[in-house]
């Protein structure tokens, strides 16, 4: 007989170690980085020093010296931080940390830092651009000043900054006590929802929270939506009696949100369909369909430009709303078909054929079992959408031509259109202003851009 060793055998994983080659990749690679950066900077160096100082230029004699010792002071500063951090890491956590990844961090946090900082200065400068009365961008250096961002011209002076900008966009407006009121409503909807939100990450994530806040929230954002769409359907361009472009701004963000809410409800009719019966249906031409909408988006949309103008003068649309809206419709199809198709795929198929048991049609068990399993990605696909939809400027353009029928985008445009009659001032002022419904669309409703950018490419 033969014996049979039945006794448990473990795998056994052999921890190989990266090959030379790997492990030289991030140094090479940061070698390239810093030769880059210092070839540009000797290039930059070379091309000032052989100019003359002039208005615009401003120069320090001796400057390069300074700007390498502040360079090997804060160097120095970075390290010395860094062996604080690992001494103290050490003494907390009981294990022993290397010195090199802690400077690692430091030296990332600072680089996140200096981008956070080169991304909001042309903001901050727009922003201040906004309150100069002289409706001036640029801020000329004054050499008298000991403050050197404001000799250097980095900074636009603070004082004698008015509102007079955004008095002109306001100048000649007439609004009525009702919409006064429904602009009172709207303010406290936004006002509740924030004080929600902030409750809710003061009592954290549990369900309890969530629980308790969920009908007030739901009674605030409808609301809001109907005040909201209230003010924008009967606001009319009898309302604005100004003589300039600028007193007409309230109207083509009226416009701008006429048009976005429109393409946005669109866009949700259109993709859901079209998504269920991608992701549900089996029909002929289904395969070649998703391949199309692909190739589609492989195209920009100045391409179109020509052929979606001679569309709409054929069909006598050119200049007003609703050719606009279904250019902007025409074009959501092929992404949000994709997304709510990738998000019905992961939903079980049993609840369909459940319903459909027990008699419902598919157009039944679509409206009453997969829409109301989607709000989330509805939400998602109506401020996508909305936002992009908002920021649209080169079809608006070709398509309106009345400053009554304007979008927030053309009329901005209106502003820089003259050689000698720019009005900066103004162009900022009304920058900020028409910002200011994407920026609360998007920090209000942020979770659902974050679970439906990833909820239509998963399959469970």
């Amino acid at each position: 007989m033969t014996s049979i060793d039945t006794h448990d055998t473990s795998q056994v994983y052999v921890h190989k170690e990266p090959s030379a080659l790997r492990k030289a990749l991030p140094w090479i690679v940061l070698a390239v980085i810093v030769l880059g950066l210092g070839y540009l900077g000797y290039t930059l160096w070379q091309t000032m020093a052989g100019r003359a100082a002039s208005f615009t230029i401003y120069t320090v004699k001796g400057g390069w010296k300074n700007f390498l010792l502040f360079l090997l002071a804060a160097c120095g500063v970075l390290a010395l931080t860094s062996l604080i951090g690992q001494q103290i890491g050490r003494r907390r956590t009981g294990r022993n940390i290397r010195y090199l990844e802690v400077l690692g961090d430091q030296l990332t946090h600072l680089f996140l830092i200096l981008v956070v900082l080169v991304a909001i200065y042309p903001l901050f400068y727009v922003l201040i651009a906004a309150f100069d009365p002289k409706n001036s961008l640029f801020a000329f250096p004054d050499f008298s000043n000991p403050n050197i961002l404001y000799r250097s011209g980095l900074l636009p002076k603070l004082s004698g900054l008015t509102f007079d900008n955004f008095a002109k966009l306001f100048d000649g407006v007439t609004i009525p006590t009702w919409q006064v009121v429904l602009a009172v409503v709207v303010g406290a909807a936004l006002a509740s929802l924030g004080v929600m939100t902030l409750m809710e990450r003061a009592r954290g994530t549990s369900r309890d929270a969530v629980d308790v806040l969920a009908r007030p929230r739901a009674i605030a954002t409808r609301t809001l939506i109907g005040a909201l769409v209230l003010l924008v359907v009967f606001m009319g361009p009898g309302q604005f009696q100004g003589q300039g472009n600028e007193s007409k701004f309230l109207l083509s963000v009226r416009n701008t949100l006429l048009v976005s809410g429109l393409t946005g409800v669109l866009a949700i009719l259109l993709s859901t369909t079209a998504g269920y019966a991608m992701a549900r249906l089996r029909f002929p031409g289904r395969f070649q369909t998703l391949l199309f909408f692909i190739f589609v988006q492989m195209f920009p949309v100045f391409l179109a430009l020509v052929a979606v103008y001679s569309l709409m003068f054929t069909l006598g649309l050119v200049n007003s709303f609703t050719g606009l809206i279904l250019a902007y419709s025409g074009g959501a199809i092929a992404f949000n078909t994709w997304i709510f198709k990738g998000y019905v795929e992961s939903l079980p198929e049993s609840l369909e054929e459940a319903a459909m048991v027990d008699g419902a049609t598919r157009w039944t068990a679509f409206t009453n079992v997969v829409l109301p399993l989607s709000g989330s990605m509805l939400v998602f696909i109506f401020l996508n959408q909305f936002i992009g939809t908002y920021a649209e400027f080169i079809l608006a353009n070709v398509l309106l031509t009345g400053v009554e029928h304007w979008t927030v985008g053309v009329m901005l445009r209106s502003f820089t259109a003259g050689q000698f009659s720019t009005k900066w001032g103004i162009f900022a002022a009304a920058a900020t202003l028409g910002a200011l419904p994407i920026i609360l669309l998007f920090y209000g409703f942020q979770r659902f851009f974050t679970g439906g950018t990833v909820a239509g490419g998963v399959k469970e």
